[in-house]
């Protein structure tokens, strides 16, 4: 029978005593009534019928009847929430009880004022009456009533979280019921002690109960009991994380109530399925179900049903992020527990409020609310409530940044769930623990609380709990270092998240993951991971969360150096702390922002930001936070360069975290504070700095904090120029990066290992690290990475004197500084592009950058970067001979330097205004600077910095004529420079050394040190293996020490010695070239040639050999035969001679006239040049089977009509004489010749490795040669007018191959122009000698298309009669020389035939 059925029987029963007149029939009629909505939920309805039969029991005079519907009101009241009403109308009944003796009727009163009591929260007052009540029963031998009797007294301590005790009385109810055959109170009882079960933690056992509790009430069919037992299995479920099953359960609980129009019963449904959905991190489909909750409460009248909703509805807004509304609500629920005189549904408010207040960020109002509710907690004995409250202001201290104090509260908390026997109550704790334990610092620690959380949740089957965990300890591990680890972590929290179907939970790994894989350098997989969490935060309608993920994408492309984007998202992040009134979110995104501004150069900007950030930390009290202000503001002066700021904010940080306790904090702090100090150019301190910050890294087990410090003290003995320890710290640093699977951390140690080796003088290994720098931040997508590694690869390649190549390594470091809005990064490139283009000798424009730089610096406010710009400056006015500017710029940027404290750049302005002073020839006051740099050299710790002062001092003695104390100087140098190794440093010493000695007349002992300078800086040069360009550029930087020893040797007339020390000298590069494309030696043992090697190639020359050597304006030259002494010459050169004259006719002629051979050379001699001796004899000795002996590539005249400038106008006129020239050679080899449009360079380029003859008759370039072929096919596709790329034939096109040619004829103007060096002239001709050529015929200068014509037909008609190519260039020459219209020398005497003397076999050819 349905209540429904029931109510009508009982008004049926109540018109029929209505109708005979039984008023006592009426009153039991309105009492089942009463009872019958009662149990619909319909209290006030109840209420009613309950009042009727009470007045008929009033006007019948049954006291007992007045008792029992007194009792049946105060039943109903209490189920309203009117708990004084229900205790009053208890007490009412007690007293007829008593009056009338009825010992039953006082044991149910007392009863029931237990119940009220506990309804109030007064669970000890509430067990004294039901302890009353069991009395009785026993007494008159009630062993039903015993049994409920021991139920309630289960409830009681069971709110008093004394749940072991709660499970005895159940389990005696149990016993009691089995006993009496009492089937539903087995269930009920059943029921009770899953409740039990489930506050202890243990669901596995609740569920069992429940289960039982429920097949009981199927048995009896209680529709009504197995609704409120579908209710408690989702519980349950809940609990365990199984928040689809719960909301299944919710389901059947809510459509039994639905059923029997239990309203109170669909109300507490809903309640329930709110709470699941919540679980769920559906906040908004849980918002729905509490509000459906909160509609039947107010039907219904119940005032506590109401205040729990309220309280429910608050902590989903609180999820939603909308902390005000939920303090709205948790304030209502607070005004009906204090209405209804509820002190535990007070705690509970309290409690929701102080959370709330915390979601804010107003922590000290959070914590005098949680504070209220642990104060009603311990007034009413509540020991689970207690706990609670414990840790909820744990959790509050520790954001306040009071981490002891947290810890405190947690462990009260753990004590009591430990008492209680609450076992999801000691996960929650330990869980806790690890937390404050990590703020703390101490990981290891954390891990272990967290890992015993994760037991219990495992235990207990708490899939959510266990997530959760993951969650946390994947935390700790990303704090540890340990990347990977936190990944595997968060992957595990993500994978239960998305079993148990929590959308919130998902977004929140999915946010954790986006920073593990941040901290691995893989931002762009970050990013994907926080638009993950990002996309569920807005399903789910959760505002902070959404806040919070802005934030994390906001750092995420500020990483990837995408600042204005980051800025875009923190101030998204800003706006919705604002909104939702999150004064702590409003402070993180300040400081977010102050980060990116800072990232951007916009110092002052970011300063802002960052005190914002400080005022709302020191508002709520969160001394943490204010901790991290601190620390920002800090890193913002040091980018200003005001480094003494900087430490006092660093200082003011590093207190905060001692007082509270954080050691990790420490360890970062001291981190910074050795940065600071490193910029004050106080670089002991620093290390000691670091040192401190690497122990608390160990001490912790942090190992990415570890690699930190490693790179930071790598920094900081770089700066002492101790570059090796540096590098060995940067390796410990790279090794833990690797470790961790840092690859962004990868990248930056990279960088500075390329540092290192640079300043070590180790170019070629230093461009390596910074390539495999960039290599790193392209695959990370970091554009900011980026500019850094082309900064320091522009630096090293302007290092190697390859300017144009450093230059555009600047521009687009300089690129990416526009792109990504960093102005202070423009102004570092600037700079950088002023140092490469002084180097270059364009110091107009090199004036220009460091201009721009300075206006940079001065905008965003840059002290330390205003002095750098103002000494670069200095510096380059200083070249200019402009002394007074010099001066001027290298004073301001002393004061710059002394401003903010920057000893270390103090002491290079010293050195540097001492050099405008020798320039000056004021050498005593250029020494004093120099003495001073000296000493702040010393002061600071700076060896690399000593040592080159010393340097300069020993310079400046020299020119004093000083020589001993320039000596003693030098020699401190060169100590110095062995010390840290410094190779360069080491060559440029010996070399200072050698000139000293020169200059005193120690000849000998200058040779010494000579021979030692050469063969440290060809090391270094060795170093570069194979890499040409880098060989011939760092060649430039010994040239003096090649040259001073073979001119001491000379003076000292040791006239072979001498001829070797310039033979060493000579075209290095091209014969490492050559000894490794002719298979003679390795990599590894290139230019080892000794002296007696180079004594039997001089005595073993097969020709008439001179070797001429230019120093300062005098030549030395030898004159070699086979099996002769070498005849030695010096003289001074005079400029002399007509302009018709070829001039290495008049200097050969004299140098011959000289040594008694004054024959008309160009007429009587064959002439040819070679690099050097040693590289000729490579070639000589090459296999015969190398050189090709078949085959001609003829190119004449190529196409390039289309080669035109920005008005279309042609560039190159076509060469008509050319085309007919190949033509002729053509019909020599009977080959035909590539002409016009056919002579493409792709075409040339696939034709030219494997012929024995290569002539090409074309336009060549002024500076190197490079030669003119008609574009590639295929260039309209990509521009209007072909590139260089498509028509030029460069060197690099030539050293990529390799060729087979016994001889290269370039019929092209300037094909033997190039740059000229002690490698020899570095152009075309050098190129195809490079390549594989035998020999090549080229032109110094502009030829005559006619001519050349001419020329080339006598040329080959030599070759064709068997000739050699010396043999024919002689006889050519002479045969334009007499004819009538070419006997100007500027048409036969350009041409130079380089490298050996070869045949061409016509025949075979043929």
């Amino acid at each position: 029978m349905t209540e429904r059925n029931r109510i009508e029987y009982h008004e049926q029963q109540l018109s029929i005593a209505k109708e005979v007149g039984d008023r006592a029939g009426q009153g039991d009629a309105y009492a089942n009534l009463g009872n019958a909505y009662y149990r619909l939920g319909q209290f006030q309805q109840a209420i009613e019928y309950h009042k009727q039969d009470l007045c008929i029991a009033i006007e019948v005079g049954d006291r007992a009847g007045q008792g029992g519907t007194y009792g049946n009101l105060g039943i109903a009241y209490d189920c309203l929430g009117q708990f004084q009403q229900a205790i009053e109308y208890h007490k009412q009944d007690l007293s007829i009880a008593i009056e009338v003796g009825d010992r039953a009727g006082q044991g149910r009163a007392y009863g029931n004022l237990g119940v009220a009591y506990r309804s109030l929260g007064q669970f000890k007052q509430a067990i004294e009456y039901h302890k009353q009540r069991l009395s009785i029963a026993i007494e008159v031998g009630d062993r039903a009533g015993q049994g409920r009797t021991y139920g309630n007294l289960g409830i009681a301590y069971d709110c008093l979280g004394q749940f072991q005790q709660a499970i005895e009385y159940h389990k005696q109810d149990l016993c009691i019921a089995i006993e009496v055959g009492d089937r539903a109170g087995q269930g009920r009882a059943y029921g009770n002690l899953g409740v039990a079960y489930r506050s202890l933690g243990q669901f596995k056992q609740a569920i069992e109960y429940h289960k039982q509790r429920l097949s009981i009430a199927i048995e009896v069919g209680d529709r009504a009991g197995q609704g409120r037992t579908y209710g408690n299995l989702g519980i349950a479920y809940d609990c365990l994380g199984q928040f689809q099953q719960a909301i299944e359960y919710h389901k059947q609980d809510l459509s039994i109530a639905i059923e029997v129009g239990d309203r109170a019963g669909q109300g507490r449904a809903y309640g329930n399925l709110g709470v699941a959905y919540r679980s769920l991190g559906q906040f908004q489909q849980a918002k729905e179900y509490h509000k459906q909750c909160l509609s039947i409460a107010i039907e219904v009248g119940d005032r506590a049903g109401q205040g729990r909703t309220y309280g429910n509805l608050g902590i989903a807004y609180d999820c939603l992020g909308q902390f005000q509304q939920a303090i709205e609500y948790h304030k209502q629920c607070l005004s009906i527990a204090i209405e209804v005189g509820d002190r535990v549904g007070q705690g509970r408010a309290y409690g929701g409020l102080g959370n709330a207040y915390y979601s804010l960020g107003q922590f000290q109002q959070a914590i005098e609310y949680h504070k209220q509710d642990l104060s009603i907690a311990i007034e009413v004995g509540d020991r689970a409530g207690q706990g609670r409250a414990y840790g909820n202001l744990g959790v509050a201290y520790r954001s306040l940044g009071q981490f002891k104090q947290a810890i405190e509260y947690h462990k009260k908390d753990l004590n009591i769930a430990i008492e209680v026997g609450d076992r999801a109550g000691q996960g929650r704790a330990y869980g806790n623990l690890g937390v404050a334990y990590r703020s703390l610092g101490q990981f290891k620690q954390a891990i272990e609380y967290h890992k015993k959380d994760l037991n219990i949740a495992i235990k207990v089957n708490d899939r959510a709990g266990q997530g959760v965990t993951y969650g946390n300890l994947g935390i700790a591990y990303h704090c540890l270092g340990q990347f990977q680890q936190a990944i595997e972590y968060h992957k595990k929290d993500l994978s239960i998240a998305i079993e148990v179907g929590d959308r919130a939970g998902q977004g929140r790994a999915y946010g954790n993951l986006g920073v593990a894989y941040r901290s691995l350098g893989q931002f762009q997989q970050a990013i994907e991971y926080h638009k993950q969490c990002l996309s569920i935060a807005i399903e789910v309608g959760d505002r902070a969360g959404q806040g919070v993920t802005y934030g994390n994408l906001g750092i995420a492309y500020g990483c990837l150096g995408q600042f204005q984007q980051a800025i875009e998202y923190h101030k998204q992040d800003l706006s919705i702390a604002i909104k939702v009134g999150d004064r702590a979110g409003q402070g993180r995104a300040y400081g977010n922002l102050g980060v990116a501004y800072d990232c951007l150069g916009q110092f002052q900007q970011a300063i802002e930001y960052h005190k914002k950030d400080l005022s709302i930390a020191i508002e709520v009290g969160d001394r943490a936070g204010q901790g991290r202000a601190y620390c920002n503001l800090g890193v913002a002066y040091r980018s200003l360069g005001q480094f003494k700021q900087a430490i006092e904010y660093h200082k003011k940080d590093l207190s905060i975290a001692i007082e509270i306790g954080d050691r990790a904090g420490q360890g970062g702090t001291y981190g910074n504070l050795g940065i600071a100090h490193d910029c004050l150019g106080q670089f002991q301190q620093a290390i000691e700095y670091h040192k401190q910050c690497l122990g608390i890294a160990i001490e912790v087990g942090d190992r990415a904090g570890q690699g930190r410090a490693y790179g930071n003290l790598g920094v900081a003995y770089r700066s002492l120029g101790q570059f090796k320890q540096a590098i060995e710290y940067h390796k410990q640093r790279l090794s833990i990066a690797i470790e961790v699977g840092d690859r962004a951390g990868q990248g930056r140690t990279y960088g500075n290992l390329g540092i290192a080796y640079h300043c070590l003088g180790q170019f070629q290994q230093a461009i390596e690290y910074h390539k495999q720098r960039l290599s790193i931040a392209i695959e990370v997508g970091d554009r900011a990475g980026q500019g850094r590694a082309y900064c320091n690869l522009g630096t090293a390649y302007n290092s190697l004197a390859q300017f144009q190549q450093a230059i555009e390594y600047h521009k687009q470091d300089l690129s990416i500084a526009i792109e990504v809005g960093d102005r202070a990064g423009q102004g570092s490139a600037y700079g950088n592009l002023g140092n490469a283009y002084y180097s270059l000798g364009q110091v107009q424009q090199a004036i220009e950058y460091h201009k721009e730089n300075l206006s940079i610096a001065i905008e965003v406010g840059d002290r330390a970067g205003q002095g750098r710009a103002y000494g670069n400056l200095g510096i380059t006015y200083l070249f200019l001979e402009d002394f007074e500017q010099s001066m001027k710029h290298l004073k301001q940027a002393l004061s710059i330097q002394i401003e903010v404290g920057d000893r270390a750049g103090e002491g290079m302005v010293y050195g540097n205004l001492g050099s405008v002073y020798k320039s000056l020839g004021d050498l005593q006051t250029a020494i004093d600077h120099y003495k001073q740099s000296l000493s702040i050299a010393k002061e600071v710790g700076n060896k690399s910095g000593e040592g080159h002062t010393y340097g300069e001092l020993g310079l400046a003695y020299i020119s004093l004529e000083q020589f001993q104390q320039a000596v003693e100087c030098h020699k401190k140098q060169l100590k110095i420079a062995k010390e840290v190794g410094d190779m360069f440093q080491e060559g440029c010493s010996y070399e200072n050394l050698g000139e000293t000695l020169m200059r005193s007349g120690s000849l000998d002992e200058a040779v010494v040190h000579f021979r030692f300078s050469v063969k440290t800086f060809d090391t270094i040069r060795k170093s570069f293996i194979s890499e040409d360009a880098w060989k011939i550029s760092f060649r430039k930087f010994f040239e003096c020490s090649y040259r001073h020893l073979s001119r001491c040797l000379i003076v000292l007339q040791k006239t072979d010695e001498a001829l070797y020390a310039a033979e060493r000298g000579r075209a290095e590069a091209l014969l490492d070239a050559l000894k490794i494309k002719y298979g003679f030696t390795s990599l590894s043992s290139i230019s080892n040639e000794t002296e007696e090697d180079f004594a039997y190639i001089s005595r073993n020359i097969s020709v008439l050999t001179t070797f001429i050597a230019l120093d300062n304006g005098e030549i030395s030259w030898w004159v070699l035969g086979k099996k002769t002494k070498a005849i030695f010459r010096r003289a001074v050169v005079l400029k002399s001679g007509s302009a018709n004259e070829d001039p290495f006719d008049a200097l050969l002629k004299t140098s011959l006239k000289k040594i008694g051979a004054g024959r008309d050379v160009k007429c009587e001699n064959r002439i040819r040049i070679s690099p050097s001796l040693t590289s000729l004899k490579v070639i000589r000795d090459s296999s015969s089977e190398y050189h090709s002996k078949i085959g001609a590539l003829l190119v004449g005249d190529p196409c390039l009509k289309k080669v035109t400038d920005k008005w279309d106008k042609p560039i190159y006129e076509q060469l008509e004489f050319a085309k007919k020239e190949v033509e002729m050679i053509g019909k020599l080899f009977n080959s035909q010749p590539l002409t016009g449009e056919a002579a493409t360079k792709e075409e040339v380029l696939r034709r030219i490795d494997s012929v024995a003859l290569i002539h090409i008759a074309a336009h060549g370039g002024k500076e190197t040669g490079e030669i003119a072929l008609a574009p590639n096919p295929g260039w309209q596709s990509k521009t209007r007018i072909p590139t260089e790329e498509d028509y030029m034939l460069k060197m690099s096109d030539l050293q990529a191959i390799k060729l087979t040619a016994r001889l290269v004829v370039l019929s092209c103007c300037h094909s033997g122009q190039g740059g000229v060096s002690s490698e020899g002239v570095v152009g075309m001709a050098r190129a195809f000698l490079f390549a594989g050529a035998r020999s090549v015929l080229a032109s110094l200068w502009a030829i005559d298309d006619e001519a050349t014509m001419v020329f080339m037909e006598c040329f080959y008609q030599q070759l064709r009669v068997g000739e050699s190519a010396s043999t024919a260039l002689q006889k050519a020459m002479k045969c334009l020389r007499d004819s009538d219209d070419f006997s100007a020398p500027k048409y036969w005497a350009p041409f130079v035939l380089i490298g050996d003397d070869v045949t061409i076999e016509f025949d075979v050819n043929r």
